[in-house]
């Protein structure tokens, strides 16, 4: 594959007319990442927590975020126990941490997967800024206990632009970083372990107030600039293309929702095709919108992210995860985790959500608003690449600027409808307080940017 392929020039603008089209005509897409997994374990003959839900197209995943790591490993345990067939590795300093998460040192990685059957269970890693070296945390810990890379599902989600925006700063410049990432994955991608090592992650620009286009044109250009990064490397892109996965953030409002999900993978399946790389669907893990989430009332959070969840499994997301109702207003306890555990088994085994995961299951509605989605996102994408691709449109402020513009704009009209928050109580807006001004690079290489918010609608209403 030549050098040049992955220009600014070879995304051209795409109409709604030509998505719709394709979105009609297209050749059917290959089954979830989910789905196989469990096919897998299925032939392999292997008891796990997987078995236990054969009827879920979906991985059930809660997170592990209590700053204990002892006590997250309680936790995790009894999920597992319970019928979470995935856990999430939250660590501190997460840009979805919201505040929380364990302590980044591999010996409370190990304490809080302390008797986890890594072998039996989907595991992931939140992008966090230790993200490179968690990675090598995790791999000698599945050495230590003689496990198989080739029998687990993982997700390392490492996304230095989800660090870049989440935390205002990279540890090095955009230039060495373009150039080091690929031979620092080099050893990992020569172990053969069939996992998502980098992501495309949305939920940072969902929860700071952007549009669903915003959310899927940043995620695709995060994808992109993993893409140009190996082939810069001269690296074929056929070995690291399914190595790629996507997260982004489910709300209330599920038509929307689904559509995001039917969005993105037409989006990533179209970048393949212009990249000449053959088609892989897209690995997408969804969880629960924060900013949706109030602080008063809290019982109406377990409506909001039920609703939220179902749109995760109508949509087809291979993982999914549901915050717990009561995370506004501290860690919580068992019985918030147990009910956003159960909202996930109910759904999967008393109702037949998989069938709507189908792409053969689609409403010329659903199609239409999709192809919507699609257009807006491409565009996004496409000013993205021209302002230097991601991380650069980052230090600049570009990405930032376009979101505050849409945040703004979402909370003008919501102040201005009779009821904006259910079980909110009025009072004066919330201060936001501006993220610290760009700063130029520093002698070490350190390159600074504004930091993307992650604020809850009800605390710019007022309402939290």
């Amino acid at each position: 594959m030549e050098a040049a392929i992955i220009s600014t020039g070879s995304f051209a603008p795409i109409g709604r007319s030509q998505w719709l089209e394709s979105s009609r005509t297209g050749a059917p897409l290959s089954p979830s990442y989910a789905d196989l997994q469990f096919e897998k374990l299925r032939q392999n003959g292997s008891e796990s927590a997987v078995d236990a839900h054969p009827g879920a197209a979906w991985t059930i995943v809660q997170r592990v975020d209590d700053i204990d790591a002892r006590r997250a490993n309680h936790q995790a345990q009894d999920d597992v126990a319970e019928g979470a067939t995935g856990l999430a590795i939250i660590f501190e300093d997460a840009p979805n941490a919201f505040g929380y998460g364990l302590p980044a040192k591999p010996e409370a990685l190990a304490a809080a997967l302390h008797h986890i059957p890594l072998d039996q269970v989907y595991l992931r890693i939140d992008a966090h800024p230790a993200s490179r070296a968690s990675v090598d945390w995790l791999i000698e810990l599945m050495r230590r206990r003689k496990i198989d890379p080739e029998r687990i599902s993982l997700s390392f989600g490492i996304d230095p632009a989800t660090i870049f925006a989440g935390t205002g700063a990279l540890r090095m410049s955009i230039k060495a970083l373009h150039a080091s990432m690929p031979q620092s994955l080099a050893h990992f991608f020569s172990m053969g372990i069939p996992a998502v090592l980098l992501e495309a992650d949305g939920r940072l620009v969902h929860n700071a107030g952007g549009t669903e286009a915003q959310e899927l044109g940043v995620m695709l250009a995060s994808a992109v600039s993993h893409l140009r990064m190996f082939q810069e490397a001269r690296q074929p892109l056929v070995y690291a293309a399914p190595h790629i996965g996507f997260a982004l953030a489910v709300d209330q409002n599920q038509f929307l929702s689904v559509a995001k999900l039917r969005a993105l993978r037409r989006l990533w399946a179209k970048v393949q095709e212009i990249c000449a790389i053959p088609p892989i669907q897209a690995k997408i893990h969804a969880e629960t919108s924060w900013r949706m989430l109030g602080a008063r009332d809290l019982d109406t959070n377990v409506l909001r992210t039920a609703l939220a969840a179902f749109a995760a499994a109508a949509g087809g997301a291979d993982t999914i995860s549901v915050l717990p109702h009561t995370l506004p207003c501290g860690l919580p306890e068992e019985r918030a985790r147990r009910v956003a555990r159960n909202a996930q088994l109910v759904l999967a085994d008393e109702t037949h959500l998989s069938f709507l995961g189908s792409p053969s299951a689609a409403s010329e509605e659903l199609d239409i608003l999709a192809a919507s989605l699609c257009e807006a996102a491409w565009e996004e994408f496409r000013q993205i690449e021209a302002e230097g691709g991601l991380l650069a449109s980052l230090a600049a402020g570009h990405v930032q600027q376009r979101i505050a513009a849409t945040r703004s704009l979402r909370i003008e009209r919501m102040r201005q409808e009779p009821r904006r928050i259910a079980g909110g109580a009025g009072g004066a807006p919330a201060v936001i307080v501006p993220a610290a001004r760009r700063r130029e690079p520093s002698a070490d290489g350190v390159v600074f940017c504004e930091r993307l918010p992650t604020i809850r609608f009800d605390e710019m209403l007022g309402e939290g």
